[in-house]
């Protein structure tokens, strides 16, 4: 089940942050990045954001969380984490597809690390194209990835 999540209250955004960081630890590996901005990220920009977060839950628990900033021109996936012990899972998959069945836009953003395969080969999977790579200051080579809907 997929539920909008209430970032202002406190609790919620500590749930929100666990599964980030849990995700994140595992993207930081894969990118052999020492120093990830994500992982960094207070409790504070969580609690006070104005992005929508989204959480599927799965027995009972957050298994992974979408990110959204959504506006007359597109649709922006800040982020995409699932929760380690559920990955493999379509946890990943559900999300993308809520993301698409609920925002109606006609463009579709979202950014990864390139070395990270997984989220990769996900936005590929919903026909993202790439349209951008370039490199971070702390060590990370971006891609950035663009879905066009024509109506």
């Amino acid at each position: 089940m997929i539920e909008r999540l209430q970032n202002k209250d406190i609790k919620v955004s500590e749930k929100i942050r666990s599964v980030f960081h849990a995700s994140y630890k595992i993207e930081a590996e894969l990118l052999k990045a020492v120093d990830f901005p994500p992982l960094k990220r207070p409790l504070e920009s969580y609690v006070n954001s104005e992005t929508a977060f989204f959480g599927y839950i799965k027995n009972e628990e957050l298994a992974g969380v979408v990110e959204i900033t959504h506006n007359n021109n597109f649709t922006h996936i800040n982020s995409l984490v699932v929760s380690p012990f559920f990955f493999r899972q379509g946890v990943a998959r559900k999300l993308m597809e809520f993301v698409f069945n609920n925002y109606d836009s006609e463009l579709f953003v979202v950014e990864t690390g390139l070395d990270n395969g997984p989220a990769t080969a996900l936005y590929k999977k919903f026909d993202f194209k790439e349209v951008k790579q370039w490199d971070t200051n702390h060590g990370v080579r971006k891609i950035k990835f663009e879905r066009r809907i024509n109506n």
